[in-house]
């Protein structure tokens, strides 16, 4: 009797798993992209003074923008290219980390995300990049000039950083490939449903000559510190891989740490 009971109890686990893998495989777009429309007529709302912008693209696509100014003499500017959830209103927030450090910032929503139009696919998002730096070499050209990318915006700037080199790429609590992300008991079902995307920062790091820094927490749960350390071994001499330790994936700014890291190296 209680064998049975066991082995129903089993079996009932095992179809769940297989349900559960199979819907994030039907859904993978829903859990990859997790945008946040916002209407044409939002109106953000930040503690410093912003410019908002529509960057046309080349396939009839807009894409929102928003330009942070520095709050000293420029030092140069930051693409910031942020993670897969929310939109500009949540990220908008970081601009100061930058601008109180004598940056200009330059922060996009990807199509589908906030108020840009279109669908988000891993191409369409590298689309995206390549077109909001050519928007910006051309309305705000700077000297310096550096890639910041956040979670799976890691894999959108060093993507981009393969096109055009930065004098410095940042990414911060970056996987080593999308797969690297995803919740441990099911990465062995990646054998039967693959993903669609790869957002590979293994692939695009090999090949990127720039000056790299990547900043970890020890205690993400998004992306686990084993998948962001597989990149350590593609940094080269005078590149960084520096953890934090306590830091999730949401809350490295709430640590001095995060931002002595980024005095340091945005002097």
């Amino acid at each position: 009797m209680i064998m049975r009971r066991i082995v129903k109890i089993i079996g009932i686990v095992v179809v769940v798993y297989f349900l559960v893998a199979i819907g994030f495989y039907l859904f993978q777009d829903d859990f990859v992209f997790q945008s946040d429309f916002l209407p044409g007529d939002y109106a953000f709302v930040f503690d410093q003074k912003f410019e908002e912008y529509a960057i046309p693209t080349n396939d009839g696509d807009t894409l929102n923008a928003l330009f942070f100014n520095a709050t000293v003499p420029a030092k140069g500017l930051i693409l910031y290219f942020h993670g897969n959830a929310g939109n500009l209103q949540r990220w908008g927030k970081c601009a100061v980390d930058f601008t109180a450090l004598g940056y200009d910032v330059l922060m996009i929503d990807y199509r589908g995300y906030g108020k840009s139009s279109g669908t988000p696919s891993e191409m369409n998002l590298y689309k995206d990049a390549n077109t909001t730096l050519e928007w910006s070499q051309y309305n705000f050209p700077r000297k310096r000039l550096i890639f910041y990318g956040r979670s799976l915006g890691a894999a959108v700037a060093a993507h981009l950083a393969l096109s055009v080199t930065p004098d410095l790429l940042i990414l911060e609590t970056p996987f080593d490939e999308l797969k690297g992300a995803v919740f441990l008991p099911l990465k062995p079902l990646l054998y039967l449903y693959p993903l669609r995307y790869k957002f590979s920062n293994k692939m695009s790091l090999q090949r990127v000559s720039c000056k790299k820094l990547i900043i970890q927490g020890t205690n993400d749960w998004v992306v686990p510190l084993s998948a962001a350390l597989k990149l350590k071994p593609l940094l080269h001499d005078g590149d960084a891989f520096i953890t934090i330790a306590g830091g999730s994936h949401n809350n490295l700014r709430e640590f001095d740490e995060y931002h002595k890291i980024l005095a340091e190296w945005l002097n």
